[in-house]
């Protein structure tokens, strides 16, 4: 995980649209950026429609929300339209950005290890700055944590 204080790593990421996002588009808005294993699971499905119920409370506040993961535009293209999402999901099939910001490590399910994305939250100050940091966060109270922490 980054550490509090550091300067956000930039990426460029398509949405579920196909459109291109960076890190600097959002420069003077307070960013939600939350990592997450997989569209259309348990846990990232209740932590995605928890920013979506929320999701009016965090623009009041100024504040963008942003999930990321590995899955395909495709993925989440669907993942949105299932759930009414209105937000921005970014693709991250290469990992570029899931490894920049420290979430790619090795896991065990089951007593198998693989390599999966640890779910992960970051609030973002209005100058790039990683304020907060919420590490191996519980999917179902994320949201309302993070409206919190702003």
């Amino acid at each position: 995980m980054l550490e509090i204080g550091t300067k956000a790593p930039d990426f460029i990421l398509s949405d579920q649209n196909g459109t291109e996002h960076s890190l600097k588009d959002f420069q003077g808005k307070k960013i939600v950026l939350y990592f997450y294993p997989k569209d259309n699971t348990p846990g990232c499905t209740s932590q995605a429609c928890g920013f979506g119920e929320l999701y009016p409370q965090f623009t009041e506040k100024g504040a963008v929300v942003i999930g990321i993961s590995k899955d395909s535009v495709a993925s989440h293209k669907k993942f949105e339209e299932k759930y009414n999402l209105p937000f921005l999901l970014l693709s991250d099939s290469e990992l570029s950005a899931i490894k920049a910001y420290d979430v790619w490590h090795e896991k065990n399910m089951y007593g198998k290890k693989t390599m999966g994305v640890v779910r992960t939250t970051y609030l973002i100050d209005e100058d790039g700055i990683i304020i907060k940091a919420f590490g191996k966060v519980k999917a179902a109270d994320n949201p309302a944590q993070m409206l919190q922490a702003l």
